[in-house]
């Protein structure tokens, strides 16, 4: 059992503004809860520089979102009230893998920094990656995390991944929303720059994407190519039902050439 040789329960508050529909909300899930900081190699607080470091195995905890790293470092400022002094902690950095987590999400990464004041949580280094029950999204740049938005930004061979069904794209925007059991899902991604969807039948690109959750169909634009199996169609812009498997191509308009191209292959027949 790892004994904490230094904890330290932070009555101040942080920045933050109206709550959405996230899970992982450090800044504005509970705004009256306060940020508890653990560590097993001591807690330096430095108050020139309005600094808390925390190291060794630390842990910062609020309400139902922990962030665990190697080490964290809490930057704050003093504001007088009619209720006296108020301690705002206005960003949270943290350092070696860190992994943050609430009832139902997981994000992970090397480095994060959260700005408290904007709701705003960036991540990067070890492939970033966020995690719910139905969605996973990741990137080899960074991630940010947008709590009033409620969405997600992966930014670089970015990648969300549900049920088999697979988008990449050079940027890749998740939007959040409640289910009916409160919990956040994804019901929307926006896919931008070398788009690809891939499922157990179709391999289809194209220059930009959105893919509606619920419905399952993707709205593609911009060179658009279908692939399945040996065969193959070309269009400048197309609908995908990932759940019917039914796709519809659209011609370029204001072109001499508008029409779509296919490429059917015939079933080759055994030799006897």
């Amino acid at each position: 059992m790892i004994k904490r040789i230094a904890s330290f329960a932070l009555a101040f508050s942080l920045l933050s503004g109206q709550a959405f529909a996230q899970d992982i909300n450090l800044a504005s899930g509970s705004t009256s809860a306060p940020l508890e900081i653990y560590a097993d190699n001591g807690i330096e607080w430095q108050q020139n520089e309005k600094l808390i470091i925390a190291q060794g195995n630390a842990v910062a905890k609020r309400a139902n979102v922990t962030v665990n790293a190697e080490e964290l470092r809490a930057y704050y400022f003093d504001e007088a009230s009619d209720a006296g002094d108020n301690t705002n902690i206005h960003r949270l950095e943290a350092l070696g893998g860190v992994t943050i987590t609430s009832d139902t999400e997981t994000a992970t990464g090397d480095r994060a920094v959260y700005d408290l004041k904007r709701a705003i949580m960036v991540m990067s280094g070890g492939r970033p990656t966020l995690r719910t029950p139905d969605d996973t999204i990741s990137a080899d740049g960074t991630l940010e995390y947008w709590e009033e938005r409620a969405q997600a930004v992966a930014r670089g061979n970015a990648t969300a991944v549900r049920e088999g069904r697979e988008i990449k794209a050079d940027v890749i925007a998740a939007l959040f929303r409640k289910n009916k059991q409160g919990q956040s899902e994804v019901h929307r991604v926006n896919a931008f720059g070398n788009v690809v969807i891939i499922t157990k039948t179709e391999h289809v690109t194209a220059d930009k994407g959105v893919y509606n959750v619920n419905s399952g169909v993707a709205t593609l634009t911009g060179s658009v190519k279908i692939k399945r199996g040996g065969n193959i169609l070309n269009g400048c812009s197309a609908t995908v039902n990932l759940k019917t498997n039914v796709s519809r191509l659209k011609a370029c308009a204001g072109t001499n050439d508008n029409r779509v191209r296919g490429l059917v292959l015939p079933t080759t027949k055994s030799v006897q």
